[in-house]
């Protein structure tokens, strides 16, 4: 059973246990918007004692950079497991999703505690920085 209800201008689904942020289907997040997903994330979180938060990213192309940070500290405190629905490419690019998130069963990324990949800077990333270096 699902049950909605609305924090603001955010609509939150409740399914088995885990609450899905909704933001609408805005392309673009700014500060503001991640003001009002940390107080909607600090009233479930501290409020309601929500341990299982997902964000709704299906629209989002670009984010504020605080917002995978924001989401590790809570992570690491509150102790919340958070999982984000398939962003847009370009997010999934972003070197924190790429380093911190694996998708699920369930068709969810999952924020994992330690980096799943490691990232290495690539040959030609290098051949460009020190080509444009010593030009």
């Amino acid at each position: 059973m699902t049950v909605q209800r609305r924090f603001k201008r955010m609509l939150i689904d409740v399914r088995d246990g885990l609450h899905l942020l909704q933001l609408g289907e805005m392309e673009i997040w700014d500060g503001a918007d991640l003001a009002l997903l940390r107080e909607g994330l600090f009233h479930l979180i501290n409020g309601e004692d929500c341990d299982a938060i997902a964000i709704d990213m299906r629209y989002v192309k670009y984010i504020p950079s605080g917002f995978f940070g924001m989401l590790f500290d809570w992570q690491e405190k509150a102790h919340v497991r958070f999982a984000l629905t398939p962003p847009q490419p370009n997010v999934q690019r972003m070197l924190w999703f790429r380093q911190f998130f694996k998708l699920n069963l369930n068709g969810l990324y999952e924020m994992q505690c330690e980096p799943t990949e490691t990232i290495y800077p690539s040959e030609t990333t290098q051949e460009t920085c020190f080509s444009s270096q010593t030009a």
